[in-house]
């Protein structure tokens, strides 16, 4: 084990990207003549790394009691980005006296505050799961496959589960109310598979169906279009072995169909959100999604919070805030991949991003109370509060911003929106390469980085603030799925 941790290395190109990314931000302030904005991020600099100090050795299993506020934490995250925009907004009337510059400038600053603290976190929590030594012994696992009207994809969901390597496991497909010959299929493999049927009730349903029936310590949930990485199971429960905390673990999801700009867009924002963002959280344990198409829980863990609940549109949020609330630790592993289809036309992809969205939105509102709860630990000191963010302000800023660039081009101010836009493209694409360097996927992916920032940023901020509107007028939340293409 000791010698295992000691061949850890560190990436220094991981080091340079990281001290290129924050090159630019200071650079970018130093462009504006800005020195009260130079002054907020220095001190937000100093909030965000206070707090990751005090967060070592205590991670989100710690429950603390306090009054029924917001974490002081929790409203320095929420008022941050506008105290920074404000302020840049401020002295950039000063020096330019142009109202429209100032709200692209306010605008960005919001979109890009978190990287003070994601990026660090991204190289730190890379290093220490490559120092995680592999387990004694592995626990039992049971693998479930919920499946409706999955012909095109189910059989090589089963194989690539029967081919991955895992001393002691067994796979439960549970077929629910297939139209098509999904259950035909599935009963193909009898022999090494156990396969269920039930009436459709939903995927929550047939979830909790298979739960039944699963034997294993660990229960790990495969979507029925989703491969499986050979070393992907191992890998997954490795995750468990860092402590009896640790309640579920989150695989690394990635898109297979990369065929077109929108599938490729999709790849990269799976890698950048999960090697960015998604290891900030990690970091303290709180992670705050566990994948349908990969994660695991320890069985008693999702028992002992009602399993999986079907009155929302997307049950793997609902079950992982119950699982944090709980008191549990909840990890990510990277080195655990699957391989999953992504939607190949915006009609596909809007009614997937719909079902996502409309369902982030009704869980925030199903455990509004956690923002207000410190015995939520950080799920209430960090994780919520940065969900409310990215889910219901970034988009609107977002827009506004993009809106507001339109009117400067036209009015022929177009040089300054050229110069504020190709800085944060540069910003995006270093942010891009260290997400991809630290997965150690395929680099074309940078190409397409510029689309997080104009593009495809504008599409996903759209169908976010739909989400929000039909939530406020409480529009009729349906389920909707992607046509399967079986790639």
């Amino acid at each position: 084990m000791v010698a295992e941790i000691q061949t850890a290395k560190v990436d220094h190109v991981q080091i340079l990207l990281v001290c290129a990314i924050f090159s630019i931000l200071f650079f970018t302030v130093y462009l504006m003549k800005t020195n009260l904005t130079l002054i907020s991020l220095a001190f937000a600099a100093f909030i965000m790394f206070y707090q990751l100090l005090s967060a070592r050795g205590s991670l989100s299993s710690k429950f603390k009691y306090g009054a029924r506020l917001p974490s002081p934490f929790a409203a320095i995250m929420i008022t941050l980005p506008f105290v920074l925009g404000t302020v840049a907004a401020y002295e950039g009337f000063a020096i330019w006296e142009s109202p429209a510059r100032i709200i692209i400038l306010w605008g960005m600053t919001i979109t890009f505050w978190s990287t003070l603290m994601f990026v660090p976190l991204a190289v730190y929590s890379k290093f220490r799961e490559d120092m995680q030594p592999e387990p004694a012994t592995y626990p039992t696992l049971s693998v479930l496959v919920p499946a409706y009207n999955e012909e095109k994809v189910i059989a090589r969901t089963i194989e690539g589960l029967l081919d991955a390597n895992y001393p002691d496991k067994e796979i439960i497909v549970i077929d629910d109310g297939s139209k098509d010959g999904t259950l035909k299929i599935a009963n193909r493999y009898k022999n090494k598979v156990k396969v269920l049927h039930k009436e459709n009730g939903g995927k929550a349903s047939a979830l909790n169906h298979g739960i039944a029936f699963a034997k294993g310590e660990i229960v790990a949930i495969v979507d029925a279009d989703t491969i499986v990485g050979r070393n992907a199971l191992k890998q997954l429960v490795k995750g468990f072995s860092t402590g009896k905390n640790v309640a579920a673990v989150a695989g690394n999801i990635k898109v297979r169909n990369r065929m077109n700009w929108l599938t490729w867009s999709q790849a990269l924002e799976y890698v950048a959100g999960i090697e960015i963002i998604r290891r900030a959280f990690d970091f303290f344990g709180s992670i705050t999604i566990v994948p349908g198409a990969l994660g695991a829980f320890r069985k008693t863990a999702l028992e002992d919070v009602g399993t999986y609940h079907k009155d929302t549109l997307v049950e793997d949020f609902d079950a992982t805030i119950k699982v944090l609330k709980s008191g549990f630790v909840i990890s990510g592993s990277t080195t655990s991949t699957a391989y999953t289809e992504a939607p190949q036309s915006f009609h596909d992809f809007y009614k997937q991003r719909k079902r996502w969205y409309r369902g982030n939105l009704q869980v925030l509102t199903r455990h509004a109370e956690t923002l207000f709860n410190p015995r939520y630990a950080f799920l209430y000191r960090i994780a919520f509060p940065f969900m409310i963010i990215s889910m219901i302000v970034l988009p609107f800023a977002g827009l506004v911003v993009i809106v507001t660039s339109i009117y400067e081009v036209l009015i022929g101010d177009w040089v300054f929106v050229v110069e504020m836009f190709g800085l944060f493209i540069i910003l995006q694409t270093l942010m891009s390469s260290l997400a991809v360097r630290i997965d150690r996927e395929d680099p074309r992916l940078i190409l397409f980085s510029p689309f997080l920032v104009i593009g495809y940023k504008q599409i996903v901020d759209i169908l976010l603030i739909f989400g929000c509107l039909e939530t406020v007028f409480r529009t009729k939340a349906k389920w909707t799925s992607a046509k399967r293409i079986g790639t």
